[in-house]
């Protein structure tokens, strides 16, 4: 009987697929950086009964269709909006995530985003490397405080609230908004919720956590950042399209907001000619939210996982929808 065929859209170490090869048929990208070309993914797609993917695959319609013998896509994320999800339904296709495994670690690299930031970090250590430190000054590269400030998140999920957790050792006074109330995390967390707005004129830190969907694309616009603290910080680890990228830029260079640390943007990878790069208030990282080394092996582990499992004809552990 022959194996299910699979198609990794990038390299993996031959230790983390070794296990599954037993029971899958495991064909694979031979480079991690750089991306499958379209065709060649198409192609292999044409052939597949799974696909481990990435957000930075586009899994459209058209793809989909031509795919004939694909029973599921098990992309390496929490987002899933690399895929056409109505198309993956029509086909009769399983869409799986990587719910759970990566909120810490991507609450840690949120944390240490909103900290860099604001005590300027990154300016501070291009200083020292720059040779640019010759004595001591009262002022030089004074930040902004953390402790004790109002940090408001944007989506209180999973991440969220790991987030929120890690604000209380810093004494951090914590309200959120979201699409529904989390009376458990108000409880357990004191966070207090707020209306969009009062959110945003009353935070110091304004963090967004939020999918990417039709209501939240564009959600931090001008009129958005108009209503923040000149002295406000800006921090997105959730999608680079919730964020007017141009009402950014302006309300950075206009002085409306004080500063913004970025993991993700409107379309990635960014180039070093990117407007956001070259401002002194901005830390711009390459999307490495959940990158840590455990993580990203448990990602790789549950992706595999829902490939068994669909390609025997069981349930996904952790399907988009159902």
């Amino acid at each position: 009987m022959s194996k299910p065929k699979v198609f990794v859209t990038r390299k993996l170490s031959n230790e983390l697929v070794k296990a599954y090869e037993e029971t899958l048929d495991i064909r694979m990208w031979d480079r991690e950086e750089e991306p499958v070309p379209a065709e060649i993914l198409r192609s292999e797609a044409k052939e597949a009964e799974a696909l481990f993917t990435v957000l930075g695959d586009s899994i459209d319609a058209s793809l989909l269709a031509q795919s004939k013998n694909l029973k599921v896509v098990a992309n390496m994320a929490v987002g899933y909006d690399n895929i056409d999800i109505e198309a993956a339904k029509k086909h009769g296709i399983t869409v799986t995530n990587t719910p759970d495994v990566l909120s810490e670690t991507t609450a840690d690299l949120g944390f240490s985003l909103l900290a860099a930031t604001a005590r300027r970090i990154t300016e501070a250590n291009a200083y020292v490397k720059e040779d640019n430190w010759k004595q001591w000054a009262p002022f030089l590269l004074a930040g902004s405080d953390i402790h004790h400030k109002t940090l408001g998140i944007v989506g209180m999920g999973r991440i969220g609230e790991a987030l929120a957790k890690r604000a209380t050792g810093f004494n951090m006074k914590l309200q959120y908004h979201n699409r529904t109330r989390k009376p458990e995390a108000e409880e357990k967390l004191h966070a207090s919720y707020v209306s969009f707005e009062e959110l945003l004129e009353t935070s110091d830190f304004v963090v967004t956590v939020v999918p990417l969907t039709e209501e939240t694309e564009g959600l931090f616009n001008q009129a958005a950042f108009e209503k923040m603290k000149s002295s406000a910080i800006f921090i997105n680890i959730s999608r680079g399209k919730v964020v007017d990228e141009a009402a950014l830029i302006k309300a950075l260079n206009d002085g409306e907001i004080k500063a913004a640390g970025l993991d993700v943007f409107y379309e990635e990878p960014i180039r070093a000619d990117h407007p956001l790069v070259n401002m002194h208030n901005v830390v711009c990282l390459p999307h490495i939210g959940s990158a840590s080394n455990e993580t990203r092996t448990e990602m790789v582990h549950l992706c595999m996982k829902n490939i068994v499992e669909v390609t025997a004809g069981r349930e996904a552990t952790t399907p988009v929808y159902n």
